[in-house]
This record gives C-alpha cells, sequence and structure tokens, in this order.
C-alpha cells in the first residue's frame, strides 16, 4: 500500500515529505501541493510546496556529494544501482497504485511501467560498466606533419549536478531513464517530479533511499512550478538538464545557459498508409499506438495519412476497434481511461468542436463525463482544423486522405513538431524512400511510433526536442571527454 511498509518514513499525516540529505523531511514552507486523482476529481494526494532556500540547499549538498561520488569505482555505482531496481521491482505494486491514482494509467500498464523501470535501470549499470571503462589512445604521426611525440589519452567524466524533469505520463520510467544514466556516469541528481505523478516518484526515489546511495547524491523537490521551476532550471548549481515534457522546455533551453540539454516535447507522429498495406495490421497499430492510455504518449499516433483509395476499408476496421475498447476508471484495467487534468480535457474538447465546427465526420458520438473522454475517430479531417496540427493528448484521432505519398509527406514536415512517424506498406524500397524524407527522429516501418526498447536512440527534430535519449546517448551526453597528452622527447614508434 502506498504510504505504508516501508515507505511509511515518506508519509507525515495525510502529505508526502521531500527528499534531501538522505532523509525525508516537511517543508518550512508550512505548504501543500494537492494532486487531484482524474477519475474522482478529489484531492488524492499531498505534496509538500518547497522553497527556493530549500532548492538552494540541496544543491550545494548535490554539488559536494558528487566530488565523492565521482571518486567511487564504477562497480560500486553499478552495484547500488542494481541494488535500487532490485528494491523497485519488489515493490511494485504500490508504486503502481500511485500512477493509478494520480495518472489514472490502467492498472495492468502501471505494474509494467515499474518493472520496466527496474530492468532500465539494471542495464544502465550494465551499460555504463562497459562504455566508461573504456577510453581513447591517440598518436600524434597519424596526422599530417607530425612525429610520433605525443600520446593522447580521452576519458569520460562527470558533468557536476543532473536536473531530471520527467513527464506526468510516465513520472517513473522517465525519472529513471534521467537518474540511472547521471549516477553510473558520476553524477549527483536532483528530481523536479511531475505535480500529477510526483507521489509515485517519491516512492521511486525511496527505493534509491533504502539501496544506501550516500547522502545528498540524490535530491527530490515537489511543489509548483510556478514558484520553484524557473529558480531549478536557471539555478547556477546545475550542470545540465534533461526534461521530458511540453513546450515548457523551449523556455527551458532558451533560459538555461551554457549547459548541455536533453529534451522530449511532444509530437504530432504521422501514420502514412500505402494503398498496398496490410489494413488489419494498420488497424490494430492505429488502436495501439492512438488509443493506448487514452492518447496521452508523445509517441502517440495523432494523425492518420491514408491513401484515398483504401482509406473507407480503413477506416471501417478501425470503427470496428474502437467500439471494442474497454472505458472506465483504471482500477478495472480499461483501455481508455480519464485523462490527467480537467484543463487538459477541455483543450481536447476544444479541438473536438473545432473539428466539428468545420465539417469533420464523427465516426463516434463525441461523449464526455468529467475528465473521462470516449474515443472518437474523425475522418475527412483537413488542413484548416486545429486538430490536424495540434497535439491532442487525448483519446481523439484525425484521419486526412491523401491522393499521393507527397502529399503525406509533406503534411508530416509541415508541423513544427518532428519526434516520430510511421509508414505502412509491403514495399520495403517505398518504406525507406518515405523514412529518409520525412523529419521525425525516428520513423516506424509497419508498426505503431514507440519510445523504447529503452536501449533504443529516442530524439526529435525541431520542436520535438534537441538531443538524444536512449540509455547509451544518455549516459553519453551526461559525461564530458577529459584529455590527459603525454608529450616524449623524442619520437617513439612500437618495435621501432
Amino acid at each position: 500500500m502506498a504510504g505504508a511498509g516501508v515507505f511509511s518514513e515518506i508519509l507525515d499525516g495525510d502529505a508526502y515529505k521531500y527528499y534531501s540529505n538522505g532523509e525525508w523531511k516537511k517543508s518550512s514552507s508550512g505548504k501543500t501541493v494537492a494532486i487531484v486523482n482524474p477519475t474522482t476529481r478529489k484531492t488524492q494526494y499531498k505534496v509538500q510546496a518547497c522553497t527556493q532556500e530549500e532548492v538552494n540547499n540541496v544543491m550545494e549538498l548535490a554539488k559536494s556529494a558528487q566530488k565523492t561520488w565521482a571518486k567511487t569505482p564504477l562497480w560500486k555505482r553499478a552495484e547500488l544501482l542494481h541494488k535500487a531496481a532490485a528494491i523497485l521491482k519488489e515493490h511494485k505494486a504500490p508504486i503502481a497504485e500511485c500512477l493509478i491514482k494520480e495518472i489514472a494509467k490502467p492498472a495492468k500498464d502501471s505494474v509494467t511501467e515499474v518493472v520496466r523501470s527496474g530492468d532500465l535501470i539494471s542495464y544502465t549499470a550494465e551499460e555504463g560498466v562497459r562504455i566508461l571503462g573504456e577510453g581513447k589512445f591517440l598518436v600524434s604521426d597519424s596526422f599530417p606533419g607530425n612525429e610520433r611525440t605525443k600520446y593522447c589519452l580521452t576519458s569520460k567524466i562527470p558533468l557536476g549536478v543532473v536536473l531530471a524533469i520527467p513527464p506526468f505520463n510516465y513520472p517513473v520510467n522517465l525519472a529513471v531513464s534521467k537518474i540511472g544514466p547521471a549516477l553510473i556516469a558520476g553524477n549527483s541528481l536532483v528530481l523536479k517530479p511531475p505535480t500529477q505523478g510526483a507521489v509515485s516518484c517519491l516512492h521511486m526515489v525511496h527505493c534509491f533511499h533504502l539501496a544506501g546511495f550516500p547522502k545528498g547524491l540524490i535530491s527530490c523537490v515537489t511543489g509548483k512550478g510556478s514558484e520553484i521551476g524557473d529558480f531549478l532550471t536557471m539555478h547556477p548549481g546545475v550542470n545540465c538538464i534533461s526534461f521530458t515534457g511540453g513546450d515548457t522546455g523551449i523556455s527551458i533551453s532558451k533560459k538555461a545557459g551554457m549547459i548541455p540539454l536533453q529534451m522530449e516535447l511532444g509530437g504530432k507522429d504521422a501514420c502514412i498508409v500505402l494503398e498496398d498495406a496490410d489494413l488489419d495490421l494498420v488497424a490494430a497499430n492505429i488502436i495501439k499506438g492512438g488509443f493506448s492510455y487514452s492518447g496521452q504518449r508523445c509517441t502517440a499516433i495523432k494523425v492518420v495519412l491514408v491513401m484515398e483509395s483504401v482509406a473507407d476499408a480503413l477506416v471501417e476496421k478501425v470503427k470496428a476497434r474502437v467500439a471494442k475498447l474497454r472505458i472506465g476508471p483504471p482500477e478495472d484495467d480499461c483501455d481508455i481511461t480519464p485523462v490527467v487534468t480537467e484543463s487538459s480535457a477541455n483543450f481536447i474538447e476544444g479541438l473536438v468542436m473545432d473539428a466539428k465546427d468545420k465539417g469533420a465526420t464523427f465516426c463516434q458520438q463525441y461523449k464526455r463525463e468529467g475528465n473521462l473522454i470516449w474515443p472518437l475517430l474523425l475522418d475527412n479531417v483537413r488542413p484548416d482544423m486545429r486538430i490536424a496540427w495540434e497535439e491532442p493528448f487525448g483519446p481523439i484521432l484525425p484521419v486526412i486522405r491523401i491522393n499521393s505519398v507527397e502529399e503525406g509527406i509533406h503534411h508530416c514536415n509541415a508541423s513544427n513538431f518532428g519526434l516520430q512517424g510511421c509508414v505502412f506498406t509491403k514495399d520495403i524500397n517505398k518504406a525507406m524512400l518515405i523514412s529518409d524524407a520525412m523529419e521525425t527522429g525516428t520513423v516506424q516501418i509497419n508498426s505503431a511510433p514507440a519510445r523504447g526498447p529503452d536501449h533504443f536512440p529516442f530524439q526529435g527534430l525541431k520542436d520535438s526536442g534537441i538531443g538524444s535519449q536512449g540509455i547509451t546517448n544518455s549516459i553519453d551526453m551526461m559525461t564530458k571527454v577529459k584529455t590527459t597528452v603525454i608529450n616524449l622527447p623524442s619520437p617513439s614508434y612500437s618495435m621501432g
């Protein structure tokens, strides 16, 4: 049960504490932030409203702890990460309970997220030992005009303090995807969880605490973004920011200064369907890609671009599958659950009403109860409709009929987003040409967009992000190259 058993020390009365210097603490502000259950629309949890002074203290502790951690052997860092992973998976049930109540994630998916996160941490530990255990050796005479009088040794060293900011939809998995690489690389870590998903993150952080990481190395500060958001991202003690979320990331990137940034900021992932595609396969992937977790995924299919000649058949197949989706509370493991906030539901409804006013074909009746929105397929969507371009982050999927592949590629590339896309065809040559033409970080061929497996590179173009994620890329991004050059008094050649 959340906040009970081994997690009892993270809860004080009805409010969860924040984590600093290896201890669970109440904020000196005396204030809390309410977390509303998307299903009941009532306050489910409360977390501390940390102050800027507490942020300053956390940063000082992180800076000090990092110096010691950087001297910790790689095998020891990996050992602690493996231990944290095991503890996390052992306590998957209470953490999954938090995900269900905080973000209305279906029960089965909530458990899967926690287990996947443990696996990610373990993989990171193993990969980090391999990557960071190797360096480079260069000799000077490979460059014209030089004798072999210089030996160059390179290695990867930590950046310092990493600020990690995960999103609400995968608060545990996308937190550990930042925490693991940061720690194995020798950095300290300050976590600012999303409001919806904060309690899940606090439980996850306690698993690292139980694993025995040094005091001050990991901190988790909760509070309102309006009060500590900019203060955190612009803090001079931060040496790297890894952020996943919406267009707030654009603002962060403009203010952050000269530090490495890893940003994933959403997408309008297009699904291009050619005449020769297996329409049953397409329909199954549209359901999985467009409606799983109520469409609240950066990699959800967010617009279907289908050739006119097969559009009628595809729409009918998708409609039949939509009719079978189970709608209801996450506790019942339904396919479609309430979206995360009332403001999100209102935004989605605004897109639906705009499409209705402009003549889109509703394949189902639009229905909403509170934050719960029934899945809706919109056919005959035109480019003048908002839903053609904006990211709904809900169970609403537009279908745009196209008359050529070029038309589909043009629509995809006209978007200010460029996270992922997919193309369905039996012709691999066409698929590769379309993939090369699509301005997205990843293109899936004959499958819906997806983030993962977690060791695959994951990146966006344009407003979808900066840098690349995936375990190896994240470790590389959270380190820098250190070079030492040995100068010899005279040229020296092996066996010379």
